[in-house]
């Protein structure tokens, strides 16, 4: 399964996704601006859908380009299934 995201948050860039009982989610952050403040970049993260856990970060974020964050999410749900 392939992870299909979507704009969350319509004046933010935050976009997610779910599947199989995980829920991601890739921000954008930058030093300036509005949004999220941090080293610049896509920062993705998950967590299971239906308990009330805090988010985890993916290692590498953040990433460089949404695809790249996209691949690492995608990447992380075959891990989450095996």
């Amino acid at each position: 399964m392939i992870l299909r995201f979507h704009c969350a948050v319509e004046h933010l860039d935050v976009w997610s996704a779910s599947g199989h009982g995980f829920s991601f989610v890739i921000a954008y952050a930058s030093r300036a601006g509005h949004g999220f403040r941090g080293r610049p970049g896509y920062v993705a993260s998950w967590r299971p859908l239906h308990r009330s856990r805090s988010a985890i970060k993916i290692a590498g974020s953040p990433f460089t380009t949404f695809a790249d964050a996209e691949q690492a999410c995608n990447s992380m749900l075959k891990h989450l299934r095996a």
